[in-house]
Parts: structure tokens; sequence; C-alpha cells
């Protein structure tokens, strides 16, 4: 027997982590992907592993074991999809693929000719998979995001693991990144078992953030029915216990803290004590807009800061510039000014199901329950244009169908009867 995807042809034109190893799972099951990547720059998750504006990453190794594993079984193409000439290249591989699959933000997909509209055009039987960070709509469509940031932060997570006294629960790299890009994969395969079925192609569309709120899905699921929050019925330690804790732990916080030598990629508290957490793993792009918001024009050119090799070296003299200006506003007051910039406030529960760009991107689904009436639940993760999920029903009583199913499948009344006599069937 061949393999199960033979024939499938991918074009993967992203970086990172979420959608190459969404490809990389199609490529295990035998689809041709051509893997796309900037002929000067290639696709940063090449150096990942030894250190990306956060020191290293990884366990050091001549063996580039994470570029492996997001990306073995395709093939690498260059491609510079910024030029008209490699957008017509990349077109061309769509005209003959199955599957195009994309991180590309939607204003890159607008400025790049890259959208489903376009295509579409091109090859009217393509599945189109777009990963966005919080979502294709919104005031926040086309923010900067990374896993740490959109799926881990915002969506609540660190909220729930994290304990008054206790440090916050640590992140590892890609962690929300894999989750979505089996996300991905299972929507590509909806979405071509429909395409067998009736030659239609259509979009798919996965973000970060809804991926994090459905790996979350047990708390906010209590949240969106009940409207409490963790605090509202956990039971809180004594305040003296927990200053004590944290005063003892002081000292290896701050030692795991001067092990990360990019500030850029902290966490720091506001004025009413909420957490911000950056992840700008490109800071030289980004030090300028970030200094202009923290309104510290003049660390700019500072010959200390300029660069990212200066911050590595000085960083420690940095941290507690940071450290007090972002104590002198609250996190409404600051989230205007860190726009356009990767970051993502710690949310509770009802923050994260109350969050506006959650909204604007459906996360959630309203159905009406025979017992407990207009109830809220998670929506599915993946969406897909022309056969998107939908609750049809709620989820079933104890047996509630028995009967009916039998009868389906051929068995009379008496039958059943004696199936209940005999305590086949309750």
């Amino acid at each position: 027997m061949g393999m199960a995807l033979d024939g499938i042809k991918v074009v993967d034109v992203s970086q990172v982590a979420a959608v190459p190893i969404a490809a990389r799972h199609l490529a295990d099951f035998g689809a041709d992907v051509l893997h796309i990547e900037n002929p000067t720059t290639g696709d940063s998750w090449r150096v990942y592993q030894a250190g990306q504006g956060t020191g290293r990453a990884g366990v050091p190794s001549d063996i580039n074991y994470n570029w492996e594993n997001y990306n073995r079984n395709k093939r690498s193409v260059t491609v510079d999809i910024t030029q008209e000439a490699g957008q017509k290249v990349t077109h061309r591989f769509v005209e003959q693929a199955d599957v195009f699959l994309t991180n590309l933000r939607p204003y890159e997909l607008e400025r790049y000719n890259m959208q489903y509209d376009t295509l579409k055009q091109v090859n009217p039987r393509i599945i189109f998979g777009a990963l966005t960070g919080f979502g294709k709509k919104g005031p926040e469509k086309d923010a900067p995001a990374y896993d740490t940031t959109a799926f881990w932060v915002r969506s609540g997570i660190p909220y729930m693991f994290g304990r008054p006294g206790m440090p916050s629960t640590g992140f590892r790299p890609a962690f929300g990144d894999n989750l979505a890009g089996l996300a991905i994969a299972f929507g590509v395969m909806v979405a071509l078992h429909v395409r067998e079925k009736t030659g239609v192609g259509q979009e798919l569309d996965v973000a970060l953030f809804h991926a994090g709120m459905y790996q979350l899905g047990f708390d906010i699921a209590g949240a969106l029915a009940t409207g409490l929050d963790y605090t509202d019925w956990r039971e809180e330690p004594p305040p003296e216990a927990v200053a004590r804790v944290e005063e003892a732990l002081a000292p290896v916080t701050a030692f795991y803290r001067s092990k990360v030598v990019n500030p850029l990629a902290g966490r720091y508290i506001t004025k009413d004590k909420r957490m911000i957490v950056f992840v700008v793993l490109q800071p030289d792009r980004y030090w300028a807009k970030f200094c202009r918001a923290i309104e510290r024009e003049d660390l700019i050119d500072d010959p200390r800061f300029n660069s990212y090799e200066a911050r590595v070296e000085n960083c420690q003299l940095l941290y507690p510039v940071f450290d007090d200006i972002f104590k002198t506003r609250t996190l409404e007051e600051w989230k205007p000014i860190l726009e356009g910039i990767p970051y993502a406030p710690h949310q509770s529960l009802l923050e994260a199901i109350n969050d506006p760009q959650a909204r604007a991107n459906d996360f959630f689904v309203a159905y009406d329950h025979p017992t407990y009436g207009r109830i809220e639940g998670i929506a599915n993760p993946v969406q897909l244009s022309e056969t998107p999920p939908t609750v049809r029903m709620p989820a079933p009583e104890f047996g509630q169908h028995t009967e009916e199913v039998l009868l389906e499948y051929g068995y009379t009344w008496e039958d059943i009867a004696r199936f209940k006599e005999q305590g086949v069937v309750a």
C-alpha cells in the first residue's frame, strides 16, 4: 500500500513553527511539501535552536534537531515573495497544488498577493490554510504574535497554573505552535475530504489565541457557563505565608532572570500589579519602536544598547530601567502605547472570555440547551469557509439515543425489550 497522502502537493509559505509542523505532518504521510524560504534570510527557525534574541534556546548540539523536527520530509525552495516575479513563481506552484499553508499576517497576504481570493482564481480547488495570532478579524488581526504571547499568556494558561506566592510556570518553545499545527493539519484533512466529495476548495483559519483557549477548555468552559473566575471559588493561602515564600524565592527568580539576555523577551510588572510578557525575537527590528513607546528615545543610539550584541553585554543595566518605567502606568494605559510590539498581558479566565479580539473572531458559540437554556461554549478552533463546524445538539443524556440507534440498525422493539431484560442495554 502506498503513502496515505501520495500525490497531494503542498505549498508551505511560512516560518518558525506552527504552520511548518502542520506541513510536516502532511509530509510524513506522503505529501510533496515545498517549503518556500526567502533567498537571503531563509526561515528564522533554522537558527532558533542556537538562540534568537533570547539566548540559547535548546541543548547545545552540532545536530540541528529543532530544524529536523519541524521540516523533515520537505523540499526547500528559495523564492522572494516580496518581488512580483517571486509572487508569479509561487502562483505557478499553487496552480498544481492541493494545499497552500501560510502564517503571513492578513496585511502581508494582501501585500504579497497571497490572499485566498487571489489564489482561488489561480486554482479554484486549492485548500488555503492560514494561521493567525489573534484571528483574521478585529482590531488586532495584524498584530505580531508568538505562541508564548497569543496561545499561552493571553488565553489564561499561566493564570490557571499560577498560585499565590509561587513563580509563574515557565514556557517552552513552540509549545502552543505544536497544538495549533495539529489543528491546521486536521482542518486540511477535513477540507480535502470535502473536496473529494464536492470538488470545492475552501479557506481554513486557525488562531493561536483560540487554540490556547481550546487547550484550557476545561476552565474556559466553566467560566463561560458560570461567569465565575478561578479566584472566585478557590481557597487562598494566608498572606503572611505568601510573603514568606516570595521572599525565599526572590534569589532564585533573580538568577533565572539574569540568564535572559534579551530585555525585550522578558516580563514586567505594571503600576496596577499586572504582568506584561514581551517576546521580541527580532530585537534589532523593534528596538527603536520599543524605546519610543516607553518614551526613552535617548536609549536608541546609546552605544551600550544600540545593537543586539551590545544589549546582551549590558542587559543587566536595562532591566532595572524597564522595571521602573513599566511601574509608571497601568496595563490599560500601556495597551495602546505598545501596539505593534509582540507582547501580551497575563489574563484571567474572565478577561480571556471577554477579550474583544476573541469576541470579534467568534471564539465562542451560543446554543440552546433543553435543561440549562441558552448557554455558551468554546467554538471549534478549526474554521472552514465552506463547511464550518456547527453545534447541532447538546451533549447527550446517559443512553439517550440507545433505542433510536438500535432501530436505525435494524433491531425491532421486541429485540430492544429482550436486550433490556438481559442487561445488554440500559
